[in-house]
C-alpha cells in the first residue's frame, strides 16, 4: 500500500468519484455489497454446501477492497487510480456496512452476531489509509527517493506475499483435501458473480467498467478471517474462504486475459 500510495494523485482520485452519477453510485453499492452476499447465501440453500462453508463464503461476500487490490488490477493492465478509487470508497463504506449484513446474515440462521465497527475501521486504517497516505506524502515530498525505492518495496511485496500464500496453502493442506469440491464451485460462481455483477449493473464495456468489475472480485479474505477468528470462534469456514482465495485469481486472471484480448479485437 506504501508503494501504491507513491503511484497515485489524489486530483486524480478525486476526480473518478466525479465521473459517476448518483444513479451509478446506486448500481455501484448494488454490486459490491449487496449482490455478492446474496449470492453466497443463495449457493448455500441451492447447492451441498453446509453451514461453515456457506458462512465462510457469505463473509468474503460482504467485505470488498482487498488490500492488494488496486496493485493486482494494476498489475493485470487495468487503470489503477479507478481501482484506488474504489477501493477507498469500499473502505470507507465497509464499517457500516459489513456490521449490518453480517448481523442480518446471522439473523437468517438464527445466531445474533455483531461486528465491532470500530474494530474494522481501525483494521481498515491501519492496512489500508495509512500506509497509501503515507505513501503519497513521500511522493509528494520526497519524489526522487520514491522513484528510488518503489521498485525495492514492490520486491519485498511479492517476496512476503509468496511466502504467506505459500505458508497458508501449507497450513490448510489437509483441511483443503477434505473440502467438498461444490465448495470449490460454489467459490468460482461467487467470484465470477461479483466480477459481472458490475459489468451488468454499469453497463457497457468501458475501461472503467472493467476495472471496477476486475477490482469487485477481489474481496477481503483477510477481513473474513478476521471476522471468523474474533465474532464466529470457529474455524470451520476458513477452507472455504481460502478456496476463493484461489477461485478469485484464477477467475480475475482469465478476466483479465479475456478483456485484454477484446481491447486488442
Amino acid at each position: 500500500m506504501l508503494s501504491i500510495g507513491m503511484s497515485l494523485s489524489l486530483r486524480q482520485l478525486i476526480e473518478n468519484w466525479r465521473k459517476l452519477t448518483p444513479s451509478l453510485w446506486i448500481r455501484l453499492l448494488t454490486a459490491t455489497f449487496i449482490i455478492p452476499p446474496l449470492l453466497a447465501l443463495g449457493m448455500g440453500w441451492i447447492l451441498p454446501l453446509g453451514a461453515a462453508a456457506t458462512a465462510g463464503l457469505f463473509l468474503v461476500a460482504v467485505a470488498p477492497g482487498a488490500p492488494l487490490m488496486t496493485r493486482g488490477v494494476a498489475k493485470k493492465g487495468f487503470d489503477r487510480h479507478i481501482a484506488a478509487s474504489y477501493q477507498v470508497w469500499g473502505a470507507l463504506l465497509a464499517p457500516l456496512l459489513i456490521p449490518l449484513l453480517v448481523a442480518g446474515g446471522g439473523w437468517l440462521y438464527g445466531r445474533q452476531i455483531w461486528v465491532s465497527p470500530m474494530k474494522l475501521l481501525w483494521v481498515i486504517a491501519r492496512q489500508q489509509f495509512l500506509p497509501l497516505l503515507a505513501g503519497m506524502a513521500l511522493m509528494r515530498f520526497l519524489p526522487a527517493f520514491c522513484t528510488r525505492s518503489k521498485r525495492v518495496l514492490n520486491l519485498a511485496g511479492n517476496t512476503l506475499l509468496t511466502v504467506a500464500l505459500v505458508a497458508i496453502l501449507f497450513k490448510l493442506g489437509p483441511a483443503l483435501k477434505q473440502m467438498s469440491p461444490w465448495i470449490g464451485v460454489a467459490a468460482l460462481l461467487l467470484a465470477a458473480g461479483c466480477l459481472f455483477s458490475v459489468r451488468l449493473l454499469l453497463g457497457g464495456s468501458s475501461s472503467t467498467v472493467q476495472a471496477l468489475s476486475i477490482s469487485n472480485a477481489n474481496r477481503h479474505v483477510g477481513m473474513a478471517l478476521l471476522m471468523v477468528g474474533q465474532n464466529l470462534h470457529d474455524q470451520r469456514p476458513v477452507p472455504a474462504i481460502a478456496a476463493y482465495a484461489l477461485a478469485a485469481t484464477l477467475v480475475m486472471g482469465i478476466y483479465a486475459k479475456f478483456a485484454r484480448t477484446t481491447e486488442s479485437i
